[in-house]
């Protein structure tokens, strides 16, 4: 068996650790930014947030022509740093979250998949992450 492709993408979210952090694991915020594009949405979101335990977001077409849900098991949760977890089809990813003079960086690096180029992973991974951090600097 070969080693994954690795991809990490990256942005600083110029709001609070706490905040940024609450933003990211909370369910409510999940639904709020967790998509590539206006096109598509995150009409549910479930989050247990603690080693072993699972999160489960459905990702849908707005025009109701196709969803999936993308499922993981959490491998480690150091609260306001580091989340890891295992997706269903077995690829890992890590979420890091440090703190700068311009805000909170927020780091993901993950096992690419085989169906689609590393390009088109990269991109659709960071879109969702600068829509994390537009819908994080807009709240209040």
């Amino acid at each position: 068996m070969s080693t994954p492709t690795r991809i990490t993408v990256s942005a600083i979210v110029a709001k609070p650790l706490a905040h940024v952090w609450n933003c990211w694991t909370g369910a409510e915020h999940i639904v709020r930014w967790n998509n590539a594009s206006d096109d598509w949405h995150c009409p549910g979101a479930k989050n247990e947030l603690r080693v072993g335990g699972q999160f489960n977001y459905t990702m849908a077409a707005r025009d109701g022509s196709v969803s999936f849900d993308l499922i993981g098991t959490y491998t480690a949760v150091e609260p306001n740093k580091r989340i890891a977890y295992t997706m269903e089809d077995g690829r890992k990813c890590e979420v890091h979250f440090t703190v700068g003079e311009d805000g909170t960086r927020v780091t993901e690096t993950f096992d690419a998949e085989t169906e689609n180029s590393v390009e088109l992973q990269r991109g659709g991974w960071q879109a969702i992450l600068d829509r994390f951090k537009t819908y994080v600097e807009n709240l209040d």
